[in-house]
């Protein structure tokens, strides 16, 4: 009871923001505190619990094993002290938030625009930093806290703690230059296994959908460019001898160039989920829910607005 004096609610919110953060600067930002109120009110919340909480190593600040003990007692204290004295509300137009969202920038082509125009209409106070990075590593910062969702193809099977979302199935298309293909203005198979390929992937020697397909028929393609970013790799097209093969909302950008055509895989490429992801601790967060629903939403109307590459 002596400790329970020497508290407030305000060290305790402190506290559970630097735990899921374990960042100074982000914990501050988030918290709309000054850098050095939040480094005081931590040196403070060492003190009472004897303990440093949070330790740097390899530049970065981690946990204690005093800090993860307290991580999901602090969570479940705070959620219903929350549902004790104000009932689960928000509202966007005055809502002052970072939220930090993981994707590759196939992801950011298909998601932001829609999304950032949504943002600024109805919350103008609410900011995004985006990240990209293997899907590995965005699925661990979502389970770290590190990131607040993430968009992008992950496994059907994902870790426990995660929820997820489909926000729409995406399929292949190709694209060359038009002044070399046949009349139909596409390729036959034998035609576009001969052709020299420009390959979108994070990683080297991971099979993609396209690769899996091509060792399912015992086939094989000459990769002449391979790259970490989707969207330059349209920009090689024109004047070469060149074909793409890639997730089709990715060519969404290409309009009515003359000069390239976009065309249908002569081969049978599995289609897949781009998903959306977020930890079950921000299940009852009410901005979090929004987020996601407004991310939904940007997806959707994307599609409808989109003007569907030539054919």
């Amino acid at each position: 009871m002596n400790k329970l004096r020497r508290i407030d609610l305000n060290l305790l919110v402190t506290l559970h923001v630097l735990l899921l953060e374990k960042h100074i600067s982000r914990a501050a930002l988030r918290l709309h505190k000054s850098q050095p109120a939040v480094s005081h009110a931590l040196a403070h919340l060492r003190k009472l619990f004897d303990d440093p909480l949070l330790i740097r190593r390899n530049g970065k600040l981690e946990l204690t094993a005093r800090a993860a003990e307290l991580t999901q007692p602090l969570n479940e204290a705070l959620g219903q002290l929350g549902a004790l004295l104000e009932p689960p509300q928000f509202d966007p137009s005055q809502a002052q938030r970072v939220f930090r969202l993981a994707m590759s920038d196939y992801g950011a082509r298909v998601l932001l625009p829609e999304l950032v125009k949504a943002l600024r209409a109805t919350a103008p106070g609410i900011d995004l930093v985006v990240t990209q990075s293997s899907r590995e590593t965005m699925m661990a910062d979502v389970i770290d806290g590190e990131s607040d969702m993430a968009v992008g193809v992950y496994p059907e099977h994902l870790h426990e703690d995660l929820r997820v979302r489909t926000l729409f199935v995406e399929r292949f298309a190709c694209l060359a230059d038009a002044s070399t293909l046949q009349e139909s203005g596409s390729l036959d198979q034998a035609s576009w296994l001969a052709r020299p390929h420009v390959l979108v992937a994070m990683r080297s020697g991971i099979d993609g959908e396209i690769d899996l397909a091509l060792k399912r028929e015992s086939l094989s393609r000459r990769i002449t460019v391979t790259l970490p970013h989707w969207g330059v790799a349209n920009e090689l097209i024109a004047g070469t001898d060149l074909v793409l093969t890639v997730a089709r909302r990715s060519l969404s950008a290409i309009g009515h160039d003359p000069r390239v055509r976009v065309f249908e895989p002569p081969l049978a490429i599995a289609p897949f989920d781009f998903k959306l992801i977020w930890h079950q601790r921000r299940e009852a967060d009410p901005a979090h829910s929004w987020l996601r629903g407004v991310i939904m939403q940007a997806v959707n109307n994307a599609h409808v607005c989109q003007n569907d590459p030539q054919s």
